[in-house]
C-alpha cells in the first residue's frame, strides 16, 4: 500500500507536521526537481519564502545510479570515502564526474532562477525538503550549502527515508520523517503517482510561491478592524470583521453551540486565515437572550438563516462585494453552513468545517455545490462517524481530514494549529484562485 497519493500529497501532509514553525523566520528550500513540488506545499502551509537549493549527485562513473558523493553551490561537496574505496574510482575519474556535474548545476541554477535573487539565509531558519531520500548524500550537502549560505537552524525534512540513514544524519539541527522504513527499496515505491518533474514545473512552482508571498505580505498593510451589526430580521447580529488592504475573499465563521465570535479556538483559526490574506467575520449568530434557550442552539435552519443575511450584508459593501465567501463552521455551525450554502442561488467559494454536525444539514448535503473540507479528530469517534455518513451524501467535491489524536474541541497540543492550516490552505486553493497556478487536486467524492 503506497504511503503518499502524489508529491503534493506528500507536501500537505509534511507542511502539517511542521505547522508549529508558522510565523517563525523560516525559509523552505526544495532540492529539484522532485523536491520542489514537495516543499511547495510546505511553504503554502507555513506562509513562507520558497527558494531552491541546487545539487547535484556524483554518481559512480561506470554506475551513475550508484552516488559516491554530491556537490552544492558554493563549491560545497561530500564524498562518500567507502564506496570510492571499494568501487577503484581514481581522483581522475572523480574530478571528471565533478566537472560535468558541476557544469550542470551552475546551468540549473540559471534556469531555475532566471535573474531570481537567491533567498537570503543568514540567521533564519532552514527547512531543506526532498520527495525522500535514498542514500542521504544529496540532503548532506545540501545541508552544508544552507549552512555555508549562512543558516543559523538547519532542519531537514521529508516524506520518507531509511530508518539506517535517518539515524546517521549530523548535518541537519533537526529531522522532520512521516515514514521511516526499516526495509527501504526506493522513494518511488512509497507513491502511487512518483512521475518525473520537468525543470518548466520547478520554475513554475517558484513563480507562484513568489507571487502568494507577495499577496500574503500584502495583505499585512492597513485594512479594516471593526465591530459591526448585521441586520437580520428584528435583531442585530453583533460581529468582528478583519479585512486586509485587498480583499479577494472572506470567511465568515459558523460557531457551534455554546460559542459565538469570542470563541479562542476559533480566533486562533481566523488569525491564521488572515495571515494568509483572507478577510474574517466572526459573528454571534444568536442573541445573549436566544442562547438560554437550548432548542436555538440546535435550531439549525434558524442560525441558517442568519448566516445568509450576514453574507447578504457582505454583498452591500463596497470594500467586500467583489469578494468570494466562504464558511468556517464549528459543531453545530457546520451544519448550518451547509444548510446555507445549499440555498438556490447561494455563492459560496468554499466550506471548512472543524469538528463539525455536517449530518445536521440533512437531505440538504446532496444540494451543496461548495468544495467542503471535513475536519475531525481521531479521538472523536461519533462525530467521526457522523461526518463519514454525511460525506457519502455529498456531490460536491469533498475531502475529510483526521487529526491524529484531537478530540472534539482539538484542546491537545498542536491539533488546533494543523486543523487551522488545513483550513487556510482549503480556502486560499478556492477563495484566492490567482494564488494557485497549478491544478486543484483531485478530491474524493
Amino acid at each position: 500500500m503506497y504511503e503518499f497519493r502524489d508529491r503534493v500529497d506528500a507536501g500537505r501532509r509534511l507542511g502539517q507536521r511542521l505547522a508549529q514553525l508558522r510565523g517563525h523566520d523560516v525559509v523552505v528550500l526544495g532540492l529539484p526537481r522532485g523536491g520542489v513540488p514537495v516543499a511547495f506545499e510546505v511553504a503554502k502551509v507555513l506562509d513562507a519564502p520558497l527558494d531552491v537549493i541546487v545539487v547535484r549527485k556524483l554518481g559512480l562513473p561506470f554506475q551513475p545510479e550508484v552516488a559516491m558523493g554530491a556537490i552544492g553551490e558554493g563549491n560545497a561537496r561530500v564524498l562518500d570515502a567507502r564506496v570510492i574505496s571499494l568501487s577503484g574510482v581514481t581522483e581522475a575519474d572523480l574530478q571528471a564526474v565533478e566537472r560535468r556535474e558541476r557544469d550542470l548545476l551552475e546551468s540549473r541554477v540559471a534556469r531555475y532562477r532566471q535573474g531570481r535573487v537567491r533567498a537570503d539565509l543568514k540567521g533564519r531558519t532552514v527547512i531543506i525538503v526532498d520527495d525522500g531520500i535514498a542514500t542521504g548524500s544529496t540532503a548532506r550537502v545540501a545541508c552544508r550549502v544552507a549552512r555555508q549560505l549562512g543558516a543559523a537552524r538547519v532542519i531537514l525534512a521529508v516524506p520518507v527515508a531509511p530508518t539506517g540513514v535517518l539515524a546517521s544524519l549530523t548535518e541537519p539541527d533537526d529531522v522532520f520523517c512521516l515514514v521511516s522504513a526499516r526495509n527501504f527499496q526506493a522513494v518511488g515505491f512509497h507513491y502511487s503517482d512518483f512521475s518525473p518533474v520537468a525543470d518548466e514545473e520547478v520554475v513554475q512552482l517558484l513563480d507562484a510561491a513568489a507571487r502568494r508571498l507577495h499577496r500574503v505580505l500584502a495583505a499585512e498593510g492597513p485594512g479594516v478592524e471593526e465591530e459591526v451589526e448585521i441586520p437580520s430580521g428584528a435583531i442585530g447580529l453583533r460581529g468582528n470583521l478583519h479585512l486586509p488592504a485587498r480583499c479577494d475573499g472572506i470567511v465568515v465563521f459558523a460557531h457551534g453551540s455554546g460559542s459565538g465570535r469570542h470563541s479562542p479556538r476559533n480566533r486562533f483559526v481566523a488569525s491564521v486565515l488572515q495571515r494568509a490574506g483572507l478577510g474574517t467575520l466572526l459573528l454571534d449568530l444568536l442573541t445573549p437572550a436566544e442562547e438560554v434557550n437550548r432548542e436555538n442552539v440546535f435550531d439549525i435552519a434558524l442560525l441558517a438563516r442568519r448566516l445568509m443575511a450576514a453574507t447578504r450584508w457582505l454583498g452591500t459593501r463596497d470594500d467586500t462585494s467583489s469578494g468570494l465567501v466562504g464558511y468556517f463552521g464549528a459543531s453545530t455551525g457546520a451544519g448550518a453552513a451547509l444548510w446555507a450554502a445549499a440555498e438556490p442561488g447561494a455563492r459560496i467559494g468554499a466550506i471548512v468545517s472543524r469538528g463539525g454536525r455536517p449530518d445536521l444539514a440533512g437531505p440538504r448535503l446532496a444540494a451543496v455545490r461548495a468544495p467542503t473540507l471535513l475536519i475531525v479528530g481521531s479521538a472523536d469517534p461519533q462525530v467521526l462517524a457522523l461526518n463519514r455518513q454525511a460525506m457519502a451524501l455529498m456531490r460536491a467535491p469533498t475531502r475529510l481530514e483526521i487529526i491524529s489524536g484531537a478530540t472534539h474541541l482539538f484542546e491537545e497540543p498542536g491539533t488546533l494549529t494543523q486543523a487551522a492550516a488545513l483550513a487556510a490552505e482549503w480556502f486560499i486553493q478556492y477563495l484566492l484562485p490567482d494564488l494557485n497556478e497549478e491544478p486543484a487536486p483531485e478530491v474524493q467524492p
